[in-house]
């Protein structure tokens, strides 16, 4: 829920998500986050406190934080398991079809939309598609880190490795789309890295089975799970803001 500039990181991940054609989207969260679904619930008392003469854009604002035509489901995972359990608590909801993953605290820009490029990779060629970028050799223990073969399809993946112990540089970032043969995958992956059930193991196992392809998207990453990632998401997103862009950018010059 935290903002950049004006919307919290949640409502870019549904934004993505809903240009990339999803029309379910399923949250899967804990105890202290219900402050998720009250901002995607309607509330007719603000809607009715701002449908008056100059408030329209204000208006227009909070009746589009969920389109038309857009379900939302919520599951509670009941234990912080890890990422691995909190996907496989969303199989009731999904079924048995292709689905994404969107871990939000990963704001990317790009044009399109991530989940659109990799849903477009999907179309050309079916497999599960895992986002992955390039990062310093350094950091690969903060990252699952991928080895790919010439039709960039991953040979290994391995969960947080030492940098010498790394299979290459191309580290996943959060965006997945998977096919559901995952869940079963999950179903049997025991605790690994972090005493948690990690996805990266369950696709370890499954691209034994079927492929699964690395894709390196276009656009800019911004993690905002580190205070540095997101202060630079903020000044990123300020600076191409079109009501406050041009008036921030003259604020920065003075700094």
């Amino acid at each position: 829920m935290l903002p950049i500039v004006d919307k919290p990181l949640i409502q870019y991940a549904v934004e993505e998500a809903v240009a990339a054609g999803a029309t379910k989207l399923v949250f899967v969260t804990g105890s202290s986050k219900k402050a998720i679904e009250d901002h995607f619930d309607s509330d007719p008392e603000l809607e009715r406190a701002l449908d008056v003469p100059g408030k329209e854009a204000l208006l227009d604002s909070i009746r589009g934080v969920l389109p038309a035509g857009v379900s939302c489901v919520y599951i509670r995972q009941g234990e912080p398991l890890g990422l691995g359990h909190a996907v496989l608590c969303a199989r009731p909801a999904v079924g048995d079809e292709p689905f994404f993953v969107h871990l939000c605290d990963d704001l990317i820009h790009g044009d399109p939309g991530c989940l659109r490029q990799m849903a477009d990779e999907y179309e050309s060629h079916g497999g599960s598609v895992v986002a992955v970028e390039p990062v310093p050799p350094e950091k690969t223990s903060s990252y699952g880190v991928v080895a790919i073969d010439d039709s960039n399809v991953m040979t290994e993946i391995v969960e947080k490795p030492a940098p010498e112990d790394a299979p290459s540089n191309l580290a996943v970032v959060g965006r997945y789309l998977l096919d559901p043969a995952i869940f079963d995958k999950l179903e049997t992956t025991g605790r690994g890295a972090g005493g948690e059930i990690q996805l990266t193991d369950a696709i370890a196992d499954l691209l034994r089975e079927s492929p699964v392809h690395a894709y390196e998207f276009s656009g800019d990453r911004y993690d905002c799970g580190s205070k540095l990632g997101y202060l630079k998401a903020t000044v990123a997103y300020g600076l191409a803001h079109e009501e406050i862009g041009a008036q921030f950018a003259e604020h920065l010059k003075d700094l």
